[in-house]
């Protein structure tokens, strides 16, 4: 792999925020995931659970409750809206004022024609969902209490909602309520204080299942009113509760951070007759409250305050051990460090060591440290010049950053919401730095998905709507609006990964339905589509010497396309055919972004969420017999054996208990490497209401 000088950047300290709801389409196995700051993210879990789209968060959203009616997504919360999202423009659509005061949950019923939500007043509220927007239809039977939890029974004719110390199940027809199940308040001390029944769910033959703040998952007829069964799973809240297609089982969130499995089976093997809820498992996977939970055909998703994503499989769903059956918890979102406002983005300038680190509300632009000391591999090297944060820029209006993108050069700096675009001209003077903010942007630049400029910093483009690019040409006095890159397939979906070719000839952009096309920027015309491939591509670049991109997907492929002769390359097709290593290929994390080594040009450097790896395109490459992590093994091996054990995958998984958002390699063969170690996001986390104890 060879020996590098590495800057090891621990100062970017962004935390992400808790999960706060989730939803899961059956129909497209889309995972919908509401945070604490209003960001929306999309899973695509057909596609190795790639997180394919982000909607940028804004400071007076807060989201309580997420739906899907079909393709479309709704969501509700605190501010008393409801707002339905425009996955193609990765925005809120349109709000609705409901009228209730804070909207604690929505949800719709099976046909897809209604919504409901609960309201702080106590009521229930009806809507229709028309074809590009919803009406208020009636309330039903306004309660004294809030209206905490939802669920609708299967055919539509009643729904169970769940309140202060009782659930209350209405007749949907008629409005009225029809039962009143009153919840049983704790033990001891806990008696004065009122119930919470932070959730319900409502099966097709009239059986509510309820979990409450007195940390019971309680079993009722729904017919009678009358209280089946009574598990108390914890001494602290049930938040959540989750159904399963065939309403065999159902998953409860506790507070302690278990997830607690409850399956419709027989007792005892005598008595196969008669079934009952039995609770059969507990999983523990997060430190924190479990806030959103999904139960899926073949596993169980959990988040929470913690932030991580879990994806536990059902192992009796699996007839065998494979990729799909392993324990998946996503610690951060990992989409392409360019993308969402949940992400690091940086750009290292070769000559000046600059890295712009991008917040949901602000952008730093940090100066990197420089040590001329020498030492063996390992040792930390004397600073000479420490690093120094030279820039803090604040975003204006409520929306937060949604990407934002700093020239070559280092003198232009640009940043989008999802309602408008900024650009600045940067000034440095030695230690000194000026900003101007760049008044007259052309009309058309009103937003955009992504940013990127030119390696002359002459031009810069924006990803628009419907696929499209905006090319802005700067100069010292103004930008200028040039052209439209336009799809010509006709695809809607976003682009999410962008990237230029050093000449300034080629410019590569990809969007969620798979597809990369590549463009002409002397010509201003698309040049060719990439063929598609059917797993979105996570990361792409193009070699500054030979125009080769190099593109890696969400189920781990790497392909080389040659732009130039718009065919795949020798070494590209190679690969394919011999197939790349199942270590490569089982690994959890996408690979992030990709770039190469400006003294080898035989050299692509990629790497993921926890190692960074060397593809050395001169050397054999591994096949299944061969040792894939060979580092070691190299070390100890005298030269002239060695030559025989080398192959083209070379990995460092130094960084293991860190997530790594970017290693990138200077002009002067240093390498930079940003890192958040996993337990500087932990240890600000607030205490967890139990802690592990020895023997217990």
């Amino acid at each position: 792999m060879g020996e590098f000088k590495v800057h090891r950047v621990r100062f970017f300290d962004y935390m992400p925020t808790a999960i706060r709801a989730m939803a899961f389409n059956a129909h497209t196995e889309r995972l919908a995931l509401a945070r604490m700051d209003g960001s929306v993210e999309i899973f695509n879990f057909t596609d190795h659970y790639f997180q394919e789209k982000v909607i940028p968060g804004k400071d007076s959203r807060s989201t309580e409750s997420l739906c899907w009616v079909g393709g479309r997504l709704f969501s509700a919360g605190l501010n008393g809206e409801i707002t339905e999202y425009d996955l193609e423009n990765l925005r809120p659509k349109y709000s609705l004022e409901a009228y209730g005061g804070p909207i604690w949950t929505i949800i719709s019923n099976t046909q897809g024609t209604q919504l409901a939500i609960g309201c702080e007043d106590g009521t229930v509220k009806l809507f229709e969902v028309l074809e590009e927007h919803i009406q208020f239809e009636r309330n039903l039977d306004r309660q004294k209490g809030r209206i905490i939890s939802l669920s609708w029974h299967p055919s539509g004719t009643h729904i169970a909602a769940g309140m202060m110390d009782m659930i209350r199940v209405f007749d949907v027809p008629t409005g009225h309520a029809v039962q009143r199940l009153l919840v049983d308040r704790g033990f001891g001390g806990s008696k004065s204080q009122e119930t919470v029944v932070w959730s319900v769910a409502f099966l097709s033959d009239h059986t509510v299942v309820s979990g409450d703040s007195a940390g019971k998952v309680q079993v009722w007829d729904g017919h009678t009113g009358t209280l089946v069964k009574t598990h108390l799973v914890t001494k602290w809240d049930v938040l959540a509760l989750s159904v399963s297609k065939d309403e065999s089982s159902v998953v409860a969130g506790t507070s302690e951070g278990t997830v607690i499995q409850f399956q419709f089976i027989a007792p005892t093997l005598h008595q196969q007759q008669d079934k009952e809820w039995v609770r059969t498992r507990t999983f523990k996977n997060h430190t924190h409250d479990v806030r959103a939970l999904a139960e899926i055909e073949t596993a169980i998703v959990s988040g929470g305050m913690d932030t991580h994503l879990v994806v536990r499989p059902l192992l009796e769903k699996f007839d065998e051990k494979s990729h799909a059956s392993g324990l998946r918890k996503i610690h951060f979102p990992h989409v392409s460090t360019e993308m969402a406002e949940i992400t690091l983005v940086s750009n290292c300038l070769k000559k000046a060591g600059l890295l712009l680190f991008q917040f949901p509300g602000q952008l730093e632009l940090w100066r990197l440290g420089d040590s001329d000391g020498h030492g063996k591999p390992g040792d930390r090297l004397p600073l000479k010049r420490k690093p120094e944060k030279l820039l803090l820029l604040k975003r204006k209006g409520e929306d937060h950053i949604c990407c934002s993108a700093l020239s070559s050069c280092g003198g232009w700096l640009a940043y989008s919401t999802v309602s408008c675009v900024r650009i600045y001209r940067l000034q440095t003077d030695n230690n000194n730095i000026s900003i101007t903010k760049v008044s007259k942007l052309p009309k058309a630049l009103r937003s955009a998905h992504q940013l990127c400029f030119s390696s002359d910093s002459s031009k810069m483009f924006a990803a628009s709507s419907q696929s499209s690019v905006l090319v802005i040409a700067l100069t010292q006095s103004e930008c200028k609006y040039v052209h439209t890159l336009k799809p010509k397939s006709g695809s809607r979906q976003p682009i999410h990964l962008m990237t230029t070719s050093v000449d300034g000839k080629w410019l590569a952009a990809a969007n969620s339905d798979c597809e990369i096309r590549v463009y002409n920027l002397q010509k201003l015309k698309l040049h060719c589509i990439v063929p598609v491939y059917g797993s979105c591509p996570s990361a792409m670049g193009i070699h500054p010497t030979t125009n080769n991109m190099t593109v890696v997907h969400a189920d781990q492929q790497l392909f080389e396309y040659s732009i130039v002769e718009k065919q795949y390359t020798d070494w590209s097709r190679k690969l394919q055919k011999q197939g790349l290593h199942n270590v490569w290929l089982d690994r959890d994390t996408p690979v992030t972004h990709v770039t190469f080594n400006p003294k080898n040009p035989n050299q692509v450097v990629l790497h993921d969420m926890h190692m960074f790896c060397i593809i050395d395109q001169s050397l054999p490459l591994p096949d299944q017999k061969t040792q894939f992590y060979n580092q070691m093994t190299l070390r100890s091996l005298s030269e002239q054996e060695r030559p025989s054990h080398l192959h083209a995958f070379k990995i460092c998984k130094t960084f293991q208990v860190s997530l790594l958002f970017l290693a990138s390699l200077l002009d002067d063969q240093s390498l930079v490497v940003v890192e958040r170690p996993l337990l500087a996001i932990t240890s600000q986390l607030p205490a967890p209401v139990r802690q592990k104890k020895f023997a217990t």
